[in-house]
């Protein structure tokens, strides 16, 4: 097994309803940092947002590597609060954060706001999605305290309200959530703005995951489900692919195992017995 860069893919588009795009996205895998950042507060606002979180979150790691996700985000934070005080932008502007920072084999999720990260396993079977991430929003709370179940809350109208965002003037500080998880082979991590989660359900999201050959191929097909689903909103994506790399001659020559347990170890000594057996076979028509 290898370490190797992480390869990646990423869009944004400004979806069908909307002239401006408040969304944004940073992807430094020389750093292993990738975001996406989801602005609000109206044109030459959420974009003036949204790039304060990205350049701010960049820079600092730029300067100190060691810096974690969630003082990086608390500072973008403040950055977005001076540069509204001093006319940059406007007042009440604000932005939502997704962003991944990984090393080796290991990876931490940050994030406020409903933008989302979510991990892609592929297995013969199809694959597992796994929300990574827990929503900063009114309707996350009702499911939390047990007023609303999970499966209503895709359809509650009060869905796209977030009880906090970076920028938010009430408070000196925001509480960034996060996770850290050690990379696994055949991993794939999505971060999101809600234009994506908003037109595309977690089903058919694992669906395109499981159909698509790599990441530059599931990005565009994602892009296209939210799109000729509405594309009412702004809708940025990434997905960026586990470091974690088996040996690929292995890797090659398993694709050709067919399913049968589902367990690979156990249908490629299947599949190789009756390779042998044929093999002998062959040889015993051919000489005797």
């Amino acid at each position: 097994m290898t370490i190797s860069q992480l390869e990646y893919s990423a869009a944004s588009h400004p979806g069908l309803m909307r002239d401006n795009n408040e969304d944004c996205f940073l992807s430094r895998p020389e750093q292993g940092l990738w975001l996406v950042a989801d602005g609000m507060g109206g044109h030459e606002a959420g974009e003036v947002a949204s790039a304060i979180v990205r350049d701010t979150i960049a820079r600092e790691i730029q300067n100190d590597p060691d810096i974690s996700l969630i003082d990086s985000i608390q500072n973008a934070h403040a950055s977005i609060l001076h540069s509204a005080s001093v006319g940059i932008g406007a007042l009440g502007m604000g932005s939502t954060v997704v962003a991944l920072k990984s090393h080796s084999d290991k990876y931490q999720i940050a994030w406020v706001g409903d933008s989302r990260a979510y991990l892609w396993t592929s297995s013969r079977e199809g694959g597992r999605l796994e929300q990574l991430s827990t929503d900063h929003s009114y309707v996350q709370m009702l499911v939390d305290t047990g007023v609303i179940r999970p499966e209503d809350a895709d359809t509650h109208p009060e869905k796209n309200i977030i009880t906090q965002c970076l920028g938010m003037q009430e408070l000196d500080k925001v509480k960034v959530d996060h996770v850290e998880h050690n990379w696994q082979e055949n991993q794939w991590i999505l971060l999101c703005s809600d234009g994506l989660t908003d037109e595309v359900s977690d089903q058919t999201i694992a669906q395109i995951l499981s159909e698509s050959n790599d990441c530059l191929a599931a990005v565009d097909q994602l892009l296209h489900a939210a799109l000729t689903s509405g594309g009412r909103d702004n809708i940025t994506l990434q997905i960026i692919e586990s470091p974690l790399h088996d040996n690929p001659l292995r890797k090659g020559l398993l694709q050709w195992v067919p399913y049968l347990t589902g367990n690979i170890k156990t249908d490629s000594w299947i599949f190789g017995g009756a390779l042998a057996s044929l093999l002998g076979l062959l040889v015993y028509i051919t000489y005797f």
